[in-house]
């Protein structure tokens, strides 16, 4: 099937392999991506099946285009913040905005999320572009941080110190939700972890 996958040109094709892509993508947050199959992503895109397979080799090729939108998603909102960033730098205020962003874009994508972070384990390629997406945001911020001229020697250990909080703080606010956690305590105290890792 490998040698019929083609590249869409007309507006109408690209339309209908989008409409796969979007299928696929609430297909896999709805029900996840091993009880989702091919016939059942081309019927809520509204194609065959065999439509698919033109522009697909498989379901996998659509986890992937999946998981490349899923990613823009969760890279973009972030970097836009620091896209904004205004100098003299407040780490109290960005710290802030990057937490709620972080916690609104877990609310946002949560089955997806939960879907694609399943399978970080088993399928290396979806491992390998959370690792990307790390990478790409701690050298993108580290970057943005150096050119309004904060820049320590430990700066990409500290950005990444700092990613690893607001994602975990992020996770419990939207996932684990334990009954006997303060979050909003927990924030507080994070904040003040943070800006010790800032403002030394």
């Amino acid at each position: 099937m490998g040698e019929s996958i083609r590249t869409p040109q007309q507006k109408r094709s690209i339309d209908k392999k989008n409409r796969i892509i979007e299928a696929g993508y609430e297909l896999f947050a709805r029900d996840g991506y091993f009880n989702t199959n091919t016939a059942q992503i081309a019927k809520h895109a509204g194609v065959s099946t065999g439509i698919v397979y033109g522009y697909f080799r498989d379901k996998r090729d659509i986890l992937l285009e999946v998981l490349s939108i899923y990613v823009d998603k969760a890279f973009t909102p972030i970097m836009e913040i620091f896209d904004n960033l205004k100098t003299p730098l407040d780490f109290e205020s960005l710290l802030s905005t990057i937490i709620d962003s972080t916690i609104e874009i877990h609310r946002n994508n949560a089955s997806i999320h939960e879907a694609l972070h399943s399978l970080t384990s088993s399928d290396e390629a979806v491992g390998n572009k959370f690792l990307e997406l790390e990478k790409d945001m701690t050298i993108n911020i580290v970057d943005t941080l150096k050119a309004v001229g904060y820049a320590p020697d430990d700066l990409y250990e500290r950005v990444h110190l700092a990613m690893e909080m607001i994602q975990s703080y992020a996770h419990e606010c939207v996932y684990d939700l334990h009954d006997y956690i303060d979050y909003d305590k927990m924030r507080t105290s994070i904040i003040k972890v943070l800006l010790s890792l800032f403002t030394d």
